[in-house]
């Protein structure tokens, strides 16, 4: 009888870990390709406070490919120029960006800090990477349109 619960068990978390893979998988799948920033909403108490619109004095693109990551924002009143390059992964719910350069004003936010998480929410044609602070509570989200189809 322990034998079968073992089994049992056993197979149960198997199968759990084997479809949390699979929805890594195809939400790194659906991450593939061009995507254009549509809003930032900003947090309090975890509830939208500010939503910033994207328009023509501030756009963000940013291309998954083979676990690259490739950003530029463009800003005409900002004197900075703004673009990065790197890895991603999706995992757990979750996208990793490890940066591996980008623009001056940018390589001193990487000289601190490569590596950003963000809890994700996809959909085919949308996804929102969401900031999350060291309680848990959300912070800023991106909220990204796909592009070119």
């Amino acid at each position: 009888m322990k034998t079968k619960i073992f089994l049992i068990t056993m197979t149960s978390v198997v199968l759990m870990a084997f479809v949390d893979w699979q929805d890594s998988e195809n939400d790194t799948n659906k991450m593939e390709g061009p995507w254009q920033l549509r809003s930032i909403h900003l947090y309090e108490d975890n509830k939208i406070s500010d939503s910033i619109v994207s328009n023509d004095e501030y756009k963000q693109i940013k291309i998954y490919s083979n676990g690259k990551v490739m950003w530029t924002r463009y800003v005409p009143k900002d004197e900075d120029e703004w673009f990065g390059y790197g890895n991603y992964e999706v995992t757990n719910g979750q996208l990793i960006e490890t940066l591996e350069y980008g623009s001056a004003a940018m390589m001193k936010v990487i000289d601190t800090n490569r590596v950003f998480t963000f809890k994700l929410e996809i959909s085919d044609n949308t996804y929102s990477q969401i900031s999350v602070d060291a309680k848990g509570n959300y912070t800023q989200a991106e909220n990204y349109v796909r592009i070119g189809h």
